[in-house]
């Protein structure tokens, strides 16, 4: 199901961004990993549940993955993540690809994507589908790398760890860059 804006210049340079937002924790997910035989491995792990939330937006031209970073998940910050998402593509018309959060579809958000709609096109996917979703797969990387079997004893420790980890990926060369289009055969 695709709502349409008003329609973007075909002329001008559009970017294609598919744009999520995942949860990290002080509580790190436990994922596979080696231990000896016998021998269970132990994370500790902190009294109280803390959060980060990570806004990003995975383009498929180059991997590259604008995010910002906030300790709430509401239409505030996600309102704050576009207007980042414009400022660091000044020139192109973004072409957004998003699930249906609730917040998304907030009265604050909506007059938000209304008053940018000159630069924005949304793309809504379907309910229930994160599989349509490349985001979703890049989550799942970022967050073996970042969180998963690991122990962060602060929040600034683990925002030092979500910015290092997003740096690598927009590093076109770094060994833990994830690239979806490197899985895909090119056809003439």
């Amino acid at each position: 199901m695709v709502e349409k804006n008003i329609p973007l210049n075909p002329i001008a340079e559009s970017e294609l961004l598919f744009v999520d937002e995942t949860t990290v924790s002080l509580h790190p997910p436990l994922r596979r990993c080696w231990m000896k035989r016998g021998q269970r491995k132990l994370i500790p792990a902190p009294g109280t549940p803390q959060h980060l939330h990570v806004f990003g937006a995975y383009t498929w031209r180059n991997a590259r993955v604008t995010y910002t970073i906030a300790q709430r998940k509401n239409s505030d910050t996600f309102i704050t993540f576009i207007e980042h998402l414009l400022e660091e593509y000044p020139r192109q018309h973004l072409i957004l690809v998003m699930d249906n959060a609730s917040y998304h579809h907030s009265k604050t958000v909506q007059a938000a994507l209304t008053l940018f709609q000159d630069r924005l096109l949304v793309i809504w996917l379907p309910k229930y589908s994160p599989f349509l979703n490349p985001i979703e797969r890049f989550w799942l990387h970022f967050k073996q790398l970042s969180v998963a079997n690991r122990l962060h004893r602060s929040l600034d420790e683990l925002e030092q760890t979500v910015t290092q980890v997003m740096a690598d990926q927009n590093t076109f060369d770094h060994p833990n860059r994830l690239r979806l289009l490197d899985k895909f055969r090119l056809m003439a």
